[in-house]
């Protein structure tokens, strides 16, 4: 037992005798309503069938599978919480629109809750499915080769994860008292896409795979270089971990071996060296941060990469510090887009791309951008929602969300922990900072759908919903 488990069950055990010296007896932690904290955990395979596209149809399908997709989750109730929030992650690389609609919905009703409360945050590895059901009809109505995902499959795994979900429900809680948050540095993981040329001049070529010495001898660039822990325990029992750490996570991919890659390797680890405690892994706002510094790509990096981030999410565990559980705030804000409308990207042009591209993901990728056009016609917003545990706060940002915007949220509530996971609601693509944007990044040539102003109206709802309460 650490110091931190030490000093919680010396606390639980003095107001357990100041209860029982006024008469009253010490039940367990409940919320300002009465209610005891319950913590449901489930999981379920979502890996995809020979011949599923990858990465939306932009690298080789399913060959063979070096191991298995998950989608782990846990539902929170009790306390002074309305209703259920879920938290799920999946192995998958995006998910978006309708079929990140038909995730919560699915989910929402086996806990029962409201599909807003569903925090669907997929991992990005890209040897895995991007879901965008409209897409995928856009591409089946008008004849196209290309392929962005299975629509059978889609509803066969959210199924599975619905029903998995529904049975934890049904069978006995883990009880929560305290929450806590700890922080450790992964150290020689992640870097930045952006690195500084010995001539002074900029270059965003840095990729998740790099073996240019050059590139590879640059700084590291901006990134966050800490591992979060979010910890859950039934007094000094630990009932679940949430670790979290913004990057591209892939070392290798592209071939058609379906991997959770090195980030599922760490969580599996963590998994077996703390046997009855749900682990949880999820991806940070790793828009511009990939593994390029300190990975050439080998299948031997793979492990290696695996081995330093494990340990980082073991240090940041050990360093939480949990504090009882006394109340939860759920928030959502509504983020209204605007479509990007440069060249290639206007309806127009997208829909030429897909009707006269003969490359199979160049149609994928107008696809995909008419499906996002025909969600922002529709009125539909994105949602940006937040868990305030009480010293941590969980924000779910959506699309490939660059770094800036995690140090942002980290800046706006000093007075604690902030927790901002990416790829949530994923149609936008990339969200840059406008610097960026100035800079030319190269990797927005594509796969980022949204006009510059993006990062103006991402901000402005992290203000809002990181708002302290009246």
């Amino acid at each position: 037992m650490n110091d931190n488990r030490m000093v919680m069950r010396r606390r639980d055990a003095l107001a357990a005798f100041a209860a029982m010296a006024m008469g009253g007896s010490l039940g367990r932690a409940r919320g300002e309503s009465g209610r005891p904290w319950e913590l449901f955990a489930f999981s379920a395979d979502v890996t995809p069938p020979k011949g599923h596209p990858c990465m939306g149809g932009g690298i080789e399908p399913v060959k063979s599978v070096a191991d298995p997709l998950e989608a782990i989750g846990l539902a929170l109730r009790g306390g002074d919480l309305e209703k259920p929030v879920a938290i799920v992650a999946v192995d998958w690389c995006e998910i978006r629109n309708d079929a990140y609609d038909r995730w919560r919905e699915a989910v929402a009703a086996a806990v029962g809750t409201d599909p807003r409360r569903v925090m669907l945050s997929a991992l990005h590895q890209h040897d895995a499915p991007v879901a965008d059901l409209e897409a995928e009809r856009i591409l089946r109505r008008e004849g196209r080769v290309g392929s962005v995902c299975n629509l059978d499959f889609h509803k066969l795994a959210v199924g599975r994860v619905a029903r998995a979900a529904e049975k934890a429900m049904k069978g006995p809680p883990r009880r929560v008292t305290h929450v806590g948050v700890g922080r450790a540095k992964a150290e020689r993981v992640g870097s930045s896409r952006r690195w500084v040329r010995p001539d002074g001049s900029i270059a965003h070529s840095r990729m998740s795979a790099t073996r240019d010495p050059v590139a590879r001898a640059a700084d590291e660039g901006p990134i966050d270089p800490f591992v979060t822990a979010v910890g859950f325990w039934e007094h000094d029992d630990p009932v679940a971990c949430l670790s979290h750490y913004a990057i591209h996570p892939m070392s290798y991919y592209g071939q058609g071996e379906v991997s959770a890659d090195f980030v599922g390797m760490a969580r599996r680890a963590r998994a077996k060296a703390t046997p009855g405690v749900t682990q949880i892994y999820l991806t940070g706002c790793g828009g511009d941060v990939i593994a390029g510094k300190y990975n050439d790509g080998s299948h031997e990096n793979r492990p290696i990469l695996a081995a330093r981030l494990e340990a980082a999410m073991a240090a940041a565990w050990e360093a939480a510090k949990p504090e009882p559980l006394k109340s939860a705030t759920y928030r959502v804000e509504p983020l209204t887009f605007t479509a990007r409308n440069d060249e290639g990207f206007t309806e127009a042009d997208l829909k030429a791309r897909l009707k006269n591209d003969a490359k199979p993901f160049d149609q994928c990728l107008a696809a995909m951008g008419l499906s996002w056009r025909a969600r922002l016609a529709d009125g539909r917003p994105i949602d940006l929602p937040a868990l305030d545990l009480g010293p941590v706060v969980l924000v779910l940002c959506p699309g490939e969300t660059y770094v800036a915007f995690q140090l942002l949220a980290q800046k706006l509530r000093p007075d604690k922990a902030v927790v901002a996971i990416g790829y949530g609601d994923a149609p936008t693509g990339y969200i840059p900072t406008a610097d960026r944007i100035a800079e030319h990044d190269a990797n927005l040539h594509d796969w980022c759908w949204v006009a510059p102003n993006a990062g103006e109206v991402l901000t402005k709802g992290l203000e809002r919903v990181l708002k302290p309460s009246p």
